[in-house]
């Protein structure tokens, strides 16, 4: 079946999304409930309208654009991805997956495809952890790997709830309807950039993912105490962000200690009060992120990481409050799936690896759901969360054939 890809109107709905955003394009930032995200999701439900899906939205704002199939009776299969972008970021994360899933039932349609099974398109709330440091929110809370009790507790920065931030941004509903049921889905196939270079150096035009790698998130707050800073002498002082810069070095030791390739270790955010030049730090907020695609060796630098910011602490006499925000497990892909698609690019003639997922995403916690795997696509330098990076309209249409290709085939035709 030959599928009529309209690769320009779908680089052009790239292009009028990036312009939404909280900093001056090439810029992208959509931090999740914003002024410039709420204008994102409605961009993107006109669209979905447009294109004849029925929609619908939960408690948390996930939502959901389905072309219904002709046997009602059989789950669904879904694809999606995020439209949310953290801070000075770029325009191809997660916006691949949603806008080149919707393209990739537009060309299905236009090709007079009939599914059986409905196809459904679903945009996850808060894919990146800005607001509240915990990324995939949305799909946490449909997997059921987040209860609803513990997100209504999440606050951001300011203070400002969930609960709060929900229901000023329209979420109606109770936090608790939003799990999904196990038997929901037959299958979920995300679309996403690479965010890496392995595609790019080896000339390859999809990846097709059999591995997601396993997260952490600790959050910590040190507690000192301040001063002058000419008249407090330096034998005295209880310096919060100095402890802070001995923990995050003790972060990169750890990732770089276990053994294995893939550790990975950062400290994203390293704030500290009073933020005065003239005055000794006598707070200082650290979050840290680690991952590996081996819990065992994820899970001993985590521990690693805790005793050494304990013992910093103790040793510089500050007040140490630490928070495990999560530790997941790495998610294994559907072995036919990956498969399938595998077939897929060898019929289409087109290029493909298998490989593992380093950076995570909806679809670890949608593996807990239904099937899943992803469809990675090459990123120019591997370069990702940042205004430069890109995936080339050419490299984007292979990705979205593959996927519509794949929909089609776990969704079936009554054709």
């Amino acid at each position: 079946m030959k599928l009529p890809i309209n690769i320009a109107r779908l680089q052009g709905e790239i292009d009028t999304l990036a312009l939404i955003t909280e900093g001056q394009p090439p810029v992208v930032t959509r931090v999740l409930f914003s002024e410039a995200d709420l204008r994102g999701r409605a961009l993107v439900k006109n669209l979905c309208r447009e294109a004849g899906l029925v929609l619908r939205e939960d408690a948390v704002g996930n939502f959901f654009a389905r072309w219904e199939g002709t046997d009602k009776s059989l789950p669904p299969v879904a694809t999606g991805s995020h439209i949310d972008a953290i801070p000075n970021a770029g325009k191809y994360d997660g916006v691949v997956g949603v806008l080149g899933a919707l393209e990739a039932i537009r060309a299905l349609k236009q090709a007079g495809f009939q599914p059986s099974r409905a196809i459904e398109l679903i945009i996850f709330t808060s894919e990146e952890p800005t607001r509240f440091g915990l990324g995939c929110l949305g799909s946490r809370l449909l997997s059921g790997v987040l209860p609803p009790e513990k997100a209504a507790l999440l606050k951001d920065r300011e203070g400002k709830s969930l609960e709060t931030w929900r229901k000023q941004a329209g979420c109606s509903g109770r936090l608790n309807s939003v799990r999904l049921r196990p038997d929901c889905y037959s299958a979920f196939i995300e679309l996403h950039i690479e965010q890496g270079l392995v595609l790019e150096k080896t000339g390859q035009a999809i990846g097709v993912v059999e591995k997601i790698a396993a997260p952490s998130t600790l959050r910590l707050q040190l507690t000192g105490v301040g001063g002058h800073a000419g008249a407090t002498l330096m034998p005295g002082r209880r310096d919060a962000l100095l402890a802070g810069a001995e923990i995050a070095l003790a972060v990169e030791k750890a990732a770089t200690t276990t053994g294995s390739p893939d550790t990975v270790g950062t400290t994203g955010i390293l704030r500290s009060e009073p933020g005065a030049v003239n005055s000794v730090p006598c707070r200082a907020y650290l979050e840290i992120d680690l991952r590996d695609t081996l819990v065992k060796t994820r899970d001993a630098a985590l521990r690693e990481i805790e005793q050494a910011a304990r013992a910093i602490c103790r040793r510089r006499r500050i007040k140490l409050e630490m928070e495990r925000l999560n530790v997941d497990p790495p998610a294994i892909c559907e072995a036919a799936l990956v498969n399938a698609i595998t077939t897929i690019c060898r019929t289409q003639k087109i290029s493909c690896r298998r490989m593992i997922s380093r950076a995570y995403h909806d679809s670890l916690f949608m593996a807990q759901v239904c099937p899943t795997t992803m469809i990675f696509i090459p990123s120019y330098k591997g370069y990702s969360h940042r205004p430069d990076e890109y995936s080339s309209p050419q490299q984007i249409e292979k990705g979205v054939a593959i996927l519509a290709a794949t929909l089609a085939q776990c969704a079936g035709s009554r054709a």
